[in-house]
């Protein structure tokens, strides 16, 4: 059904501003989307490839390779008098962290001997997620959970500084990435906030790996790792175990994505901004869109995508993907806005923002068929001398009676009617379940607010006739042909009084 007066004038003489509470839903809407809108994981997935950070220097990797393996066995076998020989040259060679990301959990190869090497303070002992931090207790090196957040489609993107164990204090185990940057010196809180994991083009000037034996041997160059933090874990290609990939795809081992994850730790860390802060952009976005107007809600879209380049550079995650969803937002408001005025444009009158003869006819056939148990009701009308008003002062003369006109009508509207302006000087009013009483009192009280309208020194003359459904009504022609004759038949009489 269609009600102009109801949904459309907000004031006579026009047609409610719409574009008032376009722009109010679009502020809503974007701060619903903004304040819960979802991670832009894939924006920052292309923004790290894009703008890799450089490899740390301070991070060494130092790998149970292939080679290793050949020569020593399965790890889970080989003497565990390895591992001290390993720290001894590190340390000799000035490392100031080292990080083990070997599960040595297992208490019946606890070698006593080692308790010396695994109470360092600058080495780091992997556990397993859920188990104990709490090795040996003759081992007082600090310990951390050897877990990094992995997505289902087996892309490392995340890791924490910290990760619920039941058993820990406040729930909260530190990670081994957080253990080696605090041992080498950086100050980071325990948390359970995801951070990104920063990715980096691999150096062809520098050796990725060091292999594990050739520490054991001492053949390594010392300046490799001096004043260097080194992980040392797992790095053989033949070892099954599932497929872990980074951001640009690549198969990479566990010890390769910890060690990334410290320097992640020991690089400025991103900030993130405050969700009210991305509420109020993302709001400012989708209203902008709107005010503006056209296809320029999509270049404030492209523009929030581009900012999250400088952002990304400056350290902080600038939500890119949901900032442009509320300004393409604001642009499908401003469409749908425009859908709505296109429809209702064929049958709404601008000045008075009431319904023409399209949208009358359209609303006595919608509501002809319950005329038995609600009876409907016809107001005719018309105005005489509004012709002579233009003539002598203009039409926007004659659009001000009119508007005033209008008014008067609507001042008597009940809820459910419907009025139209029939003609240039005629209005109808669809009155809706109207008894007969009912029907003859409203066109009395409507024909007594007319009657004291004047218009400078012109005479005025308004005649309102009415029309109920009944037996004798068979069509809304009918209807509106009664309703015709009482109108006439008014104004007959009104015009044999005055003479």
């Amino acid at each position: 059904m269609l009600s102009f007066p109801d949904v459309a004038a907000g004031r006579i003489g026009g047609g409610r501003p719409i574009r008032r509470y376009t722009v109010l839903l679009a502020a809503v809407l974007a701060a619903a989307l903004a304040w819960t809108g979802p991670v832009n994981t894939l924006l920052w997935d292309a923004l790290n490839r894009a703008l890799p950070s450089a490899p740390d220097a301070r991070v060494v990797v130092v790998g149970i390779d292939d080679a290793t393996l050949r020569d020593y066995g399965r790890i889970g076998s080989w003497p565990r008098e390895l591992y001290r020989q390993a720290l001894d040259t590190l340390e000799q060679a000035g490392a100031a962290a080292i990080g083990i990301d070997v599960l040595l959990g297992d208490p019946a190869r606890n070698d006593a001997g080692l308790a010396a090497v695994f109470s360092r303070p600058n080495v780091v002992l992997a556990t397993a997620p859920g188990e104990s931090s709490v090795l040996r207790p003759d081992w007082r090196s600090p310990t951390g959970v050897s877990a990094l957040n992995l997505s289902r489609d087996g892309i490392v993107r995340w890791f924490q500084t910290a990760y619920p164990v039941p058993d820990a204090p406040d729930g909260l185990a530190p990670s081994f990435a957080r253990q080696l940057a605090v041992a080498a010196g950086r100050s980071v809180p325990l948390d359970l906030t995801p951070r990104i994991l920063r990715y980096s083009a691999p150096d062809p000037q520098r050796l990725p790996v060091i292999p594990f034996r050739d520490v054991v041997n001492g053949t390594i160059r010392y300046g490799d790792v001096q004043n260097r933090v080194v992980v040392l874990g797992l790095s053989a290609s033949g070892v099954s175990g599932p497929t872990v990939r980074d951001v640009s795809g690549q198969v990479l081992s566990g010890v390769q994505l910890q060690a990334r994850a410290v320097s992640s730790l020991l690089s400025p860390p991103f900030a993130s901004l405050p969700r009210w802060t991305i509420t109020l952009v993302g709001v400012l976005a989708a209203v902008a869109a709107v005010l503006a107007g056209g296809l320029w809600g999509f270049w404030i879209a492209l523009l929030a995508l581009a900012l999250s380049v400088p952002y990304w550079l400056l350290n902080t995650l600038l939500p890119g993907v949901t900032l442009s969803l509320c300004a393409v937002l604001g642009t499908g408001l401003v469409m749908l806005e425009r859908w709505w005025t296109l429809r209702n444009t064929g049958v709404r009158d601008p000045l008075t923002g009431f319904g023409n003869r399209l949208a009358f006819t359209r609303a006595v056939e919608g509501r002809w068929q319950g005329r038995q148990s609600r009876p409907l009701g016809l107001l005719l009308v018309d105005l005489s001398g509004f012709r002579k008003v233009n003539a002598t002062y203009g039409h926007a003369a004659g659009d001000e009676l009119l508007r005033e006109l209008a008014g008067r009508i609507m001042a008597h509207k009940r809820r459910g009617d419907l009025i139209f302006r029939w003609g240039p000087d005629e209005f109808a009013v669809l009155l809706y379940n109207t008894s007969p009483p009912e029907l003859a009192d409203l066109t009395r009280r409507v024909q007594l607010s007319l009657d004291a309208m004047t218009y400078r020194d012109l005479p005025l003359r308004a005649s309102v006739g009415g029309a109920s459904t009944g037996p004798e009504i068979h069509t809304p022609t009918d209807l509106i042909e009664a309703a015709s004759r009482s109108r006439y038949r008014i104004k007959y009489q009104r015009e044999q009084w005055r003479e």
